[in-house]
């Protein structure tokens, strides 16, 4: 059961928007990592991992319903940063972003009437709920830490013990 084309279009950009995400991510893993924060560089990295899932369960949902994964260039992002309160600030800003897309993105199938897309992407919508919610953790504990060298090693320590476990999205195994 094929989306409508207008929807297919838009779970395609919505692919590539979780692709550049990831390579968001790693642009900011790698930039922590020349910080000497191999902490925070960790958990960008393991969000790096997470967005390629996030992309991944939009690419299969498109294949099962029979409709054409069109992918395109993606964006070179971002390589460098003021600081590591900086990075975690524009990753929360970015995720806002996401959860407007996403949001859009199912008001997009609501319209068209597409029952099965729009029940899809609430797994995507509650996803949202958690990347808003660690990303302000982020913002206010690495502005707690300001520029204070045992706070900010304190908190890389922490940053480090993050680990990856994939996300299951539903329905698509």
């Amino acid at each position: 059961m094929n989306m409508g084309t207008k929807l297919a279009k838009a779970f395609n950009e919505q692919i590539n928007r979780e692709y550049y995400s990831a390579f968001l991510y790693l642009a900011m893993s790698a930039w922590l990592n020349e910080q000497d924060l191999p902490g925070a560089a960790k958990w960008m990295y393991v969000q790096y991992q997470e967005e390629l899932v996030h992309a991944q369960g939009l690419v299969k949902y498109l294949m099962l319903r029979g409709d054409k994964v069109d992918l395109m260039p993606i964006e070179a992002p971002k390589k460098e940063w003021t600081s590591p309160l900086n990075a975690f600030e524009e990753a929360l800003e970015h995720e806002r972003q996401v959860t407007k897309w996403i949001d859009d993105l199912a008001k997009m199938a609501e319209e068209e009437g597409d029952r099965a897309a729009r029940l899809f992407l609430d797994w995507y919508i509650l996803e949202q709920v958690e990347e808003e919610a660690n990303g302000e953790e982020n913002v206010v504990l690495w502005g707690r830490a300001g520029d204070a060298p045992s706070g900010i090693m304190m908190l890389d320590v922490h940053y480090g013990q993050r680990g990856f476990s994939p996300d299951e999205i539903p329905h698509l195994d």
